[in-house]
């Protein structure tokens, strides 16, 4: 009596982990290409203030911070609709809430992002703006990604958790080397 043995194969490269690949590789373009531009650019240091703020960084900083607090709901939002936030259960609004937060937040950094590009540069005269300028390039190119991602079918389940989780982490650290250092320096006023 003979018995076989199945011969072992490599396992192949999963196809769900591969459909990220594209969008990941237009992520660090993007990453890369801001930070390109921002270096290359000779900044303009003009300012445009927006009406009822007492300066260009004043504005800057509100924008940045209603940036950050919609993304503490998108964060919320999204533990929610995981199943993550024990004894609650997500009404069924909450997909669409999540939407428009992100909408809202993205709509809101953006103005910020183009004038720091725009009047500033990449700038690496002190520890902290140089922080600021590498992780305002990493949260555009996650940000791509994620957006990317999320329009692919049979991408691996947590792509978008974890994706999410660092555009979430990228717009904090942005918050954090801005808005906060400018409020505790300045005082918190508009």
């Amino acid at each position: 009596m003979s018995t076989t043995q199945p011969i072992e194969t490599a396992k192949p490269v999963k196809r769900g982990a591969a459909l990220l690949i594209v969008p990941f590789l237009v992520g660090v373009a993007v990453a890369v290409a801001l930070g390109v531009y921002g270096v290359v650019h000779e900044p303009t240091n003009v300012a445009v203030n927006l009406a009822g703020f007492s300066s260009a960084l004043a504005a800057k900083s509100w924008l940045a911070t209603v940036g950050a607090l919609l993304a503490v709901l998108q964060l919320v939002s999204a533990l929610a609709m995981y199943g993550k936030l024990p004894g609650l259960t997500a009404p069924a609004w909450t997909g669409t809430l999540h939407r428009w937060s992100g909408r809202l937040a993205f709509l809101c950094v953006v103005p910020v992002a183009v004038h720091c590009l725009y009047a500033a540069g990449f700038a690496d005269y002190s520890p902290r703006v140089l922080i600021h300028s590498v992780i305002g390039c990493f949260f555009f190119g996650a940000f791509t990604v994620k957006m990317l991602v999320l329009t692919k079918k049979g991408t691996p389940s947590w792509a978008l958790p974890v994706l999410g989780g660092l555009v979430f982490a990228g717009l904090i650290g942005l918050w954090l080397t801005s808005s906060l250092w400018f409020f505790s320096s300045s005082g918190v006023h508009l």
